[in-house]
């Protein structure tokens, strides 16, 4: 797939260690998306626990990412208002309040299915917040030539924190309790505070004159809307949220349903998935900014990833269902970092917090809408047969992509 007028040979590869604001980040962020993946492993193994049903995993799976369809353009407009660095020290201490309510909840007994749902919306409201501010910020903290290495490095830190977040998780409840491992959660967003607040020289946007919100707002659709690669790419961005992510959203219900899982099985699917994507993350970091060669990665990947959602029916096995979710996470990681990696490099600087938003809107909030459609389909026909006719889709949709913008 190919886009005239994307590529731009100049930018060669270069890394984002050999910048002194990103080496201060990357501290930072380790904590937070460890605390971050903490929580969500939490929250998905007390769903399970508090209902055994696929259903209400896929709602409260949505519940985490759904927020990001109602506030990251709002918030979007905010991180090209504001400073990132100070937005990030109040989203990441969002993460840890929300920690510490549940672990609270826990040890008093209030933890029961609603307020299990209501904690997940307030999670997914901190996260449609922190997530277009990040992405504000790192542009920022690297030379443009850099930002598919610190896009790479970062999607690296996310999917690390995916297989030691629930391995730490599956410890501190076996080990020692629910609400134990809530409040480390806590512990460890607080400790990425220090580190932000070692980042230097980091200012608000210049702006020439005031503009209503709204109308900012619709600015950034309007660019977005007569920018046809970046159209392109978010089309992409929502068609790898509705494949692969939705499946690995729903891990506690499927290592449950197909496995008979106990949270050491769940802990091992989600680390795999998290092998799967640091793989992915390193190779997009090595990647250049040649923008027609990542956008022919990010189609690969996807028709990759829809091959592999076909074979769920033949897998009864841990270790095969593993190498399946390794594949599935590898590339739907490739094609949405690379695609992340690509509006970073087509959008203008003035409208970049309101594109990122809306890519994180359709990246997260993708999966949310899916999570809950194929949970409660998974459970009435099972994930087999929801899995395949998943991946007959995507591939249908990617084709008709192909045909139109090839």
């Amino acid at each position: 797939m190919s886009i005239a007028g994307t590529d731009d040979n100049s930018l060669s590869h270069r890394s984002a260690w050999g910048e002194l604001q990103y080496r201060r980040f990357f501290p930072a962020s380790c904590f937070a998306t460890l605390g971050s993946w903490l929580i969500r492993f939490l929250f998905g193994w007390s769903a399970w626990e508090l209902t055994h049903s696929a259903f209400w995993v896929g709602m409260v799976a949505g519940a985490m990412l759904l927020p990001t369809f109602l506030f990251s353009p709002l918030f979007g407009i905010v991180s090209d208002r504001i400073n990132p660095r100070n937005g990030l020290v109040v989203t990441v201490l969002a993460h840890g309040l929300v920690a510490a309510l549940a672990g609270l909840a826990d040890v008093l007994g209030l933890l029961d299915l609603p307020s299990l749902l209501g904690l997940a919306i307030l999670l997914g409201a901190a996260t449609s917040a922190h997530t277009p501010i990040r992405l504000a910020l790192v542009p920022k903290l690297v030379q443009r030539q850099a930002l598919p290495s610190a896009i790479g490095y970062s999607a690296m830190i996310f999917n690390t924190s995916r297989i030691i977040g629930p391995a730490m998780g599956a410890w501190l409840v076996a080990a020692f309790s629910e609400p134990v491992a809530f409040f480390v959660a806590t512990c460890l967003c607080i400790g990425a505070i220090p580190f932000l607040l070692a980042i230097e020289g980091i200012s608000r946007a210049v702006r020439d004159e005031p503009v209503g919100f709204f109308r900012e707002l619709e600015a950034g659709l309007v660019y977005v809307s007569s920018h046809r690669a970046i159209k392109v790419v978010l089309g992409l961005t929502l068609l790898n949220g509705l494949l692969g992510r939705t499946l690995l959203e729903l891990l506690p219900a499927v290592s449950g349903q197909l496995l008979n899982g106990t949270p050491e099985t769940l802990a091992t699917l989600s680390a795999t998935a998290g092998a799967g994507s640091i793989l992915g993350g390193l190779i997009v970091s090595r990647q250049g900014g040649e923008q027609s060669r990542l956008l022919d990665l990010v189609s690969r990947c996807l028709v990759l990833g829809s091959a592999c959602l076909f074979v769920v029916q033949y897998l009864h096995s841990l270790v095969a269902f593993s190498m399946l979710v390794f594949a599935l996470s590898m590339t739907t990681t490739m094609a949405g970092t690379s695609s992340q990696a690509l509006a970073q490099l087509m959008v203008d600087d003035a409208y970049r917090g309101r594109v990122l938003s809306l890519w994180t809107m359709l990246a997260m909030g993708a999966p949310a809408i899916g999570a809950i459609l194929v949970g409660a389909l998974a459970q009435a026909w099972g994930f087999p047969l929801v899995s395949a006719a998943t991946g007959m889709a995507a591939l249908a949709i990617l084709w008709m992509l192909r045909g139109r913008y090839g």
